[in-house]
């Protein structure tokens, strides 16, 4: 029998890791907004799960065919897994920020469902843009490939995190998705404890690389922050999507620079 603090914490991860994934949650877990809410400093060990899925689709799809595929079959397998959740927000923000000059007006196109140009060409952009940075990856090293899949996944959500912890909520929670993950905020403790994961595994693989690229991701994370504290006085649920998308990529980016510049691995 499970003690009634570890069931509580299990029922935090489940209700965390069925929001941000097509995964469901056990039976016996109840939806519960505080349960979705307290998920959130589970948020970058999901993310962990995630990156290690990218990395065994990879992996096992490189014993039988070229990389080039098994980078595109790994993008789609993390695409499928999410439900396209971040990619979905990354989208609503180009289209909502590109096409918009006031705030209620960027929140209106941020809540149409449909997509626009700018969201279609950040889409088109970014998947591009993995595909490539991933391919240069994989020429220095296959293994640094699956390390940056697995600790990128993870210090994006991070970055989300982040961002949910100190800046304000501006879309009306009544009708927001995003709401149960939102309205509250995390203690410290809470918040040292979501990053434990990424900690931990950066301190199992031990390469410079991994460690010094993570900073220019923070950095740019709160430029991200300023500018849509700035446009609309907060952030979104879209802006979470986008800010996960961009710093993924934008540590992929920062790693093969490092390593290729630098000597770091």
């Amino acid at each position: 029998m499970l003690s009634g603090r570890f069931r509580q914490e299990l029922a935090y991860f489940f209700s965390g890791l069925s929001f941000y994934t097509r995964i469901p949650c056990p039976q016996w877990v109840e939806y519960s907004p505080n349960n979705l809410n307290k998920s959130r400093k589970y948020l970058p060990l999901i993310g962990l799960f995630i990156g290690l899925f990218a990395a065994l689709v990879f992996f096992i799809s490189s014993l039988l065919l070229p990389a080039s595929v098994s980078i595109a079959l790994s993008i789609i397998a993390t695409v499928y897994l999410t439900g396209a959740f971040h990619e979905d927000g990354l989208a609503d923000c180009a289209d909502g920020f590109g096409g918009g000059w006031e705030k209620a007006q960027i929140l209106k196109i941020m809540k149409d469902s449909r997509i626009g140009a700018y969201g279609t060409i950040s889409l088109i952009l970014m998947f591009g843009l993995k595909f490539i940075v991933l391919w240069e990856l994989q020429l220095v090293s296959e293994s640094l490939l699956m390390l940056a899949l697995i600790v990128s996944h993870s210090l994006s959500r991070l970055m989300s995190s982040l961002t949910m912890q100190h800046y304000v909520y501006v879309s009306e929670l009544t009708s927001s998705k995003s709401k149960s993950v939102t309205s509250l905020h995390l203690s410290s403790s809470e918040m040292l404890f979501s990053v434990f994961p990424l900690a931990f595994t950066l301190l199992i693989f031990t390469k410079l690389s991994l460690l010094v690229s993570m900073v220019p991701v923070i950095v740019l994370a709160w430029f991200l922050a300023q500018y849509y504290q700035k446009r609309i006085g907060g952030y979104t649920g879209d802006c979470l999507g986008a800010t996960q998308q961009i710093t993924e990529v934008f540590y992929f980016i920062i790693l093969l620079a490092f390593t290729l510049n630098l000597g770091l691995y």
